[in-house]
């Protein structure tokens, strides 16, 4: 007699690090960036029979997608529950993102807004390649997650909104960020990138121009100069909220690191002091500086500076991470941990 082999899965290699900041108000992990989401397709699959003998509910009927990944969290041990639960999270997620977007047009005038996003993805992907991981697109999903749940928490910027632009204009900008960025400019031609893939969508020109102010008002050097904000969209806030949010906490230090290494900069010196007068051309420069004085001049001081309430209070929890992780950092240094 035959005997039929029962499905595998490595659960171990869906997630390799579990966050202490990953955890949302809304009791579901994080989402995660895209690549994630190739790890979790192959438990979608998952033969019911594997757990249960006849793969059907209470009511007799066959189990779903997600009733699949319940049962199969039952016989696991805590660490594969969580990342079970996290894959949970992620079919909720996708689902609502997709219903979101079902039967819309884009903003503009050429194809659905499906296709637009899915582009706007590949356009990422392709600009970002040769970035190191602090800035790859990995962190773009990552923003664009972040500041859709925002704009779904502030009042007047929901699904639900009289504008229906809205949340378009929210991913679009989230997506295109950090495209053309000054720090891994290659080529002067790359800071029409974004508004010639506007342009080549059809973006009518007033959620166009929304998208690009968005843009160009995200970054903390622009703050340093004194720009001001008052001509910015309300959408604004919630992008660059999502943004900063993505710079603080847990993932915002191994950012910091990552940055720090690929320019070979040194770790820390007590003798180089962080910067106080910190001008918008000294902040370009950055002339001698250490990784951790990145965690004074800048990242230190991004909680006061969140626009929106939600990302007020997500900036908590990253920015006490930080104070944390930064009196360990200078005890171990010194040799007293």
């Amino acid at each position: 007699m035959a005997f039929r082999r029962a499905p595998c899965v490595h659960l171990g290699v869906i997630l390799q690090l579990v966050m202490r900041s990953s955890q949302t108000s809304t009791g579901c992990p994080q989402p995660y960036s895209r690549p994630f989401h190739g790890i979790v397709r192959p438990l979608l699959s998952l033969n019911p029979s594997a757990t249960d003998p006849n793969g059907k509910d209470e009511q007799n009927k066959p189990f779903t997608r997600k009733k699949r990944l319940q049962v199969f969290q039952s016989n696991l041990p805590l660490q594969s529950k969580y990342q079970v639960k996290i894959s949970v999270c992620s079919l909720e997620r996708e689902k609502k993102l997709k219903q979101g977007r079902e039967g819309k047009r884009t903003i503009g005038s050429v194809g659905s807004w499906e296709e637009t996003v899915r582009k706007a993805e590949k356009l990422v992907e392709e600009a970002m390649k040769d970035n190191d991981a602090s800035h790859d697109a990995a962190h773009v999903w990552r923003v664009r997650d972040l500041a859709l749940s925002l704009a779904r928490e502030e009042q007047g910027l929901s699904l639900h909104s009289s504008n229906s632009n809205t949340m378009q204009i929210v991913e679009l900008a989230a997506l295109l960020h950090d495209i053309g960025d000054y720090k891994y400019l290659r080529d002067p031609s790359e800071e029409k990138i974004v508004e010639n893939f506007l342009d080549e969508e059809g973006v009518e020109e007033s959620s166009k121009m929304k998208i690009l102010r968005i843009i160009k008002g995200m970054g903390f050097k622009d703050e340093l100069a004194g720009s001001a904000n008052n001509d910015l969209p309300p959408e604004f806030g919630v992008v660059q909220d999502a943004d900063r949010l993505d710079a603080i906490g847990a993932i915002g230090i191994a950012r910091c690191f990552t940055f720090g290494g690929s320019r070979n900069r040194v770790l820390h010196d007590p003798n180089i002091q962080p910067r106080s007068d910190l001008s918008k051309e000294k902040y370009m420069k950055k002339d001698e500086q250490t990784t951790v004085n990145h965690f004074h001049e800048k990242l230190l001081k991004l909680k006061s500076l969140m626009k929106t309430k939600a990302g007020q209070k997500r900036a908590e929890r990253r920015h006490k991470f930080m104070e944390e992780f930064l009196v360990e950092f200078y005890e171990e240094w010194d040799g007293r941990a």
